[in-house]
């Protein structure tokens, strides 16, 4: 089983590309190689392939990046599934995975994030949880948006070592982190990795 994270940036025209396009390319980069595990296209549109287990977690990385800009955010859908045929270019590849995604991306509507996997019973939690998730992560500030980063991409580190990361008190990472809702949206994150691979 693969995850597909179908995505596009918010408000991307208010902004040059050359402002988010870096950052955006440098957190996909993460993940894999271009063009064969990811690829941007039509100018603010991307795909990225990767393993089910973290996909959410990827998924909130990547808007943790695109939130340090204000005017701008990103609108995710998650596809798992099967990867049928392997190209050297992810958006030539195909399969139940690719399927899933372009169709929980069309279906978005006013939520930036949701999960379109082979079961609607594991769908409609993981979808409820990452309703409420949400709802938290589309008021990140660019502060509570740096933090949140940095602390995905320092898993082991406590928030003595994120602050001196940061360059900031310890006190201003645990405010950014608590009203990021980080805590309870790690537990989601933690939900989903036991039971995704049992679908």
């Amino acid at each position: 089983m693969r995850a597909i994270i179908t995505g596009d940036i918010i408000n991307s025209r208010r902004e040059k590309s050359d402002v988010w396009l870096p950052s955006l390319k440098k957190v996909l980069n993460q993940y894999g190689s271009e063009p064969k595990e990811w690829e941007i296209f039509r100018g603010d549109s991307f795909q990225l392939s990767i393993s089910p287990e973290k996909a959410i977690l990827v998924s909130l990385h990547i808007k943790s990046v695109v939130k340090q800009n204000k005017s701008l955010d990103v609108r995710m859908a998650i596809g798992l599934g099967e990867e049928k045929y392997s190209s050297e270019k992810i958006t030539e590849a195909n399969g139940s995975a690719y399927v899933n995604s372009g169709e929980c991306f069309d279906s978005l509507k006013k939520h930036t994030l949701a999960l379109k996997s082979p079961s609607k019973k594991f769908d409609s939690t993981i979808n409820v949880m990452l309703t409420l998730s949400i709802l938290t992560a589309n008021n990140w500030s660019s502060t509570v948006s740096e933090v949140i980063k940095t602390a995905i991409e320092n898993p082991k580190m406590n928030q003595k070592e994120l602050a001196d990361i940061l360059n900031k008190s310890q006190s201003s990472v645990s405010e950014a982190l608590k009203r990021g809702g980080f805590e309870e949206i790690m537990s989601m994150n933690d939900y989903y990795t036991e039971n995704v691979l049992e679908i």
